[in-house]
């Protein structure tokens, strides 16, 4: 018999054990809703079916409350602006974070923000599921793939065309289209099912994440950035700026010594590097060197620093992607063989699996190589500056 951990301890359960809960819990909802989630596929919108024009309402539904799941919409978000950029965008989501960082955008008309513990709020959660629902829509989009909420809520929307990806998979159809081709990648899927379903084809580049930082955002980051230095070590005209991200959930967070050791060995290659720590929620440093922090739980100011940034490195998490979608280079740490589906990607954004086993020092090596590759870069716009000057 195992002893009993201490108090100030708890146990974190094993991804097999998440895994087969998450199985049980899907074949429960399954065996309860599964016919009704079925019979949506006869209300979604064929491939080439959506018009190009009269489309001025949209409803785009997320009902989830983690940071890195609602960042990974802001590319359905661009596509439908493109698309419609006359329309008005009302997104259903859950907890704050699409709030702060949606609402700002040009055509977004509301953030309808349902309670992150919603059984806990049964009445306030139906009256506005309800009057989202009875909405009439020119468009609804179930943008949660696998959400199963996500797909009854567009089943009972009035919106005139329906977008969501089949859950019966015919071999031949129409409707296959939609899964013919599809990226791997979360982020990409829906703009994926919106262009099949305009008609539009994948030629064009696919949109990278976003939230629209303003200039004032990014001015006042710069300013909070160069502050962290000021006293002790301002920064030179020149200096390199790394943040690093220490924290994740579950298996996906690496322990201090890893971090320790992949440190040192990045600041072996990279002796004259600038790093700040960007601490997690809980507000406790999880780096183990000389660095300096910067905390804030407000994510347009957490963004708005980490813009001003050289680099960003960080384990797979919602602020690798926040970083991603204020555009400074980040490359992703991947202890999950699931980097496809959710690494950063586009410009000179990257990731590192180590999950199958790679000695940290390795994975050190190959982040180096990534941030010399960066500053080499930089180096060669400084000079074509001082070129062109």
């Amino acid at each position: 018999m195992q002893p009993a951990l201490p108090k100030t301890q708890t146990a974190t359960p094993s991804p097999g054990l998440l895994a087969r809960a998450d199985r049980k819990r899907r074949q429960m909802l399954d065996a309860v809703f599964g016919r009704r989630m079925r019979s949506i596929d006869a209300q979604l919108c064929p491939p080439g079916g959506l018009p190009a024009d009269d489309i001025h309402s949209i409803l785009v539904i997320r009902p989830n409350h983690r940071l890195g799941n609602t960042v990974l919409i802001s590319p359905l978000l661009r596509e439908l602006e493109t698309l419609y950029p006359g329309a008005e965008i009302d997104i259903l989501a859950s907890g704050g974070a699409a709030q702060i960082l949606f609402s700002t955008r040009f055509q977004t008309h509301r953030v309808i923000t349902l309670d992150r513990r919603m059984p806990r709020h049964p009445v306030r959660t139906l009256r506005q599921l309800r009057a989202t629902c009875n909405t009439p829509y020119d468009l609804a989009i179930d943008a949660s793939m696998d959400s199963n909420m996500g797909r009854l809520i567009l089943g009972r929307s009035t919106a005139r065309y329906k977008l969501s990806f089949p859950l019966q998979e015919p071999a031949e159809g129409e409707m296959a289209r939609y899964r013919e081709d599809c990226p791997a990648h979360f982020a990409l899927r829906n703009v994926h099912l919106l262009r099949t379903a305009s008609g539009r084809g994948t030629q064009d580049p696919w949109p990278t994440l976003n939230v629209l930082l303003s200039e004032n955002e990014l001015a006042r980051g710069r300013k909070a950035l160069h502050a962290l230095f000021a006293h002790t070590d301002p920064l030179p005209p020149n200096a390199f700026v790394l943040g690093v991200f220490a924290n994740a959930t579950a298996d996906k967070r690496y322990p201090g010594d890893w971090w320790s050791r992949f440190m040192q060995a990045l600041l072996d290659a990279h002796p004259d590097l600038h790093v700040v720590d960007v601490l997690a929620d809980h507000g406790r440093s999880q780096l183990p060197v000389a660095s300096r922090p910067f905390y804030s739980r407000d994510l347009r100011k957490l963004g708005s620093v980490l813009a001003n940034m050289d680099a960003f490195i960080s384990a797979d998490c919602g602020v690798m992607h926040l970083a991603s979608a204020v555009g400074v280079p980040t490359l992703g740490l991947f202890s999950r063989d699931n980097s496809d589906k959710y690494a950063p990607y586009g410009g000179c954004n990257q990731s590192l699996d180590t999950h199958a086993g790679s000695e940290v020092e390795h994975t050190a090596q190959s982040a180096a190589r990534w941030l010399g590759q960066l500053r080499q870069a930089r180096r060669g716009d400084t000079l074509r500056e001082g070129i062109s000057a």
